[in-house]
């Protein structure tokens, strides 16, 4: 009985059946064979299981690996060499169209998806770091990488893919294992109102502050009054509330009905307003700022005196981000700034120093320190630096800070060292 061929392999799949050839004993020149673009491909099949992990990274760096030694690395016991390669053949996927994408397709998709479903988290996130962006990413593997249970893997792809649809949010939303999903999806440039509103029906108090503070976002008229309507509850959503780049008049007198004096005031300042509203915020902001003092009134404690207050406070444990608010909504500029220099451990000439340059990254840096949130960085910058809201940060992504942790830790330096 004769026996069936069996399916020839691709050429392109198969290497010259020849002698394994003989390597240097000197690591340097074996890490020198792998990176070399030129090397014979039973050279590089050899150095894809060298003991030396250094010549296994350097294999994994090099452009010119053909598909078999790029399969062998992607199962690598070293997760580090399973990460360089990822980085390396997601960044491919940029400069290839045409015949050589279909080729890319056909030669290291299914390693590229491999390293994808790694189990390493890293290796996942080192793939999903470099597609992130990329218009020209594989969908399949984009939406892969948006539904993985690990947040630093799903997080950067869902915050900035371009290939994800509007009907790809919804789902992510819907089906989310953590916070984390929803606050990405806020926190997208441009998400149009029919996600807005997906996120505004959820019970999450931070995605539904990070959709505020996404100036991009669409948000229907309706669904923002639904939220103005529930944010009596959730103080750290009245300062997004009150710096969005639209508001309909009727939003804005129910947020006059609501937010803090200092925010009135951000109201009443708004360049957008028609000009009986913005009289009727003027006066109702005098209404209440006349009401709010007190009788008979508090005399203005020397600059000791509210350090001593506040040292108090701290050794008691009282001193948060609700006694910097409060003080700050008092409009006790001398007060806020001990209370923030206490609780970032800083020097008072250090927030005088922010306040007196009208430093508005400053202020926010000692809020960070301090341990506060952008709630009370906003309130601050516009109390102890005197800015409008036009000068003000934002909040960042998600309703973080909008600076680098390295600025951040900059410019307490250069606070601490002048202000001493």
């Amino acid at each position: 009985m004769t026996r069936a061929a069996p399916n020839p392999v691709p050429s392109e799949l198969v290497l010259p059946q020849l002698s394994p050839p003989s390597l240097p004993h000197d690591e340097v020149k074996r890490v020198r064979q792998g990176a070399d673009e030129h090397a014979e491909p039973d050279v590089l099949q050899v150095l894809a299981t060298d003991r030396s992990v250094t010549v296994r990274a350097a294999l994994a760096l090099n452009p010119a690996l053909p598909p078999q030694v790029n399969r062998a690395l992607a199962q690598d016991p070293d997760e580090r060499v399973r990460i360089l390669l990822g980085r390396r053949l997601a960044g491919l996927v940029p400069d290839l169209a045409g015949e050589e994408q279909i080729r890319l397709q056909r030669q290291t998709y299914e390693t590229l998806t491999e390293l994808a479903t790694d189990t390493a988290v890293r290796v996942r996130a080192a793939v999903a770091d470099v597609l992130k962006h990329m218009p020209q990413a594989p969908r399949a593997l984009i939406l892969l990488l948006a539904h993985d249970p690990a947040v630093m893997v799903s997080v950067p792809v869902i915050r900035f893919s371009p290939l994800l649809t509007t009907e790809d949010l919804l789902s992510l939303i819907a089906e989310a294992r953590s916070p984390d999903t929803v606050t990405a999806v806020a926190a997208r440039p441009g998400i149009d109102g029919q996600v807005s509103d997906a996120i505004a029906a959820t019970a999450d108090g931070a995605a539904i502050r990070a959709l505020l503070c996404n100036r991009t976002a669409q948000i229907r008229e309706a669904t923002l009054d639904a939220l103005i309507a529930r944010a009596t509850g959730h103080l750290d959503w009245h300062e997004p509330l009150v710096h969005r780049p639209a508001l309909p008049p009727r939003a804005v007198r129910a947020l006059a009905d609501i937010v803090a004096a200092h925010l009135l005031e951000v109201l009443a300042r708004r360049a957008d307003l028609p000009p009986e509203l913005a009289r009727d915020l003027h006066d109702r902001l005098a209404a209440r700022l006349g009401a709010a003092d007190p009788a008979p009134r508090r005399p203005e404690p020397t600059m000791d005196e509210a350090l001593a207050e506040a040292q108090a406070l701290a050794r008691a444990g009282q001193l948060d981000e609700d006694a910097a608010m409060e003080a700050a909504r008092r409009g006790d500029a001398r007060y806020a700034a001990a209370l923030l220099a206490v609780a970032a451990g800083m020097p008072v000439s250090a927030v005088d120093r922010a306040a007196a340059l009208r430093s508005a990254k400053g202020l926010v840096s000692l809020a960070w320190k301090a341990g506060f949130t952008m709630r009370a960085a906003s309130a601050l910058q516009m109390l102890l630096g005197r800015l409008g809201p036009e000068a003000t940060l934002p909040c960042g992504p998600g309703g973080g800070f909008p600076l680098a942790i390295e600025e951040m830790r900059w410019q307490l330096d250069f606070l601490g060292r002048t202000g001493r």
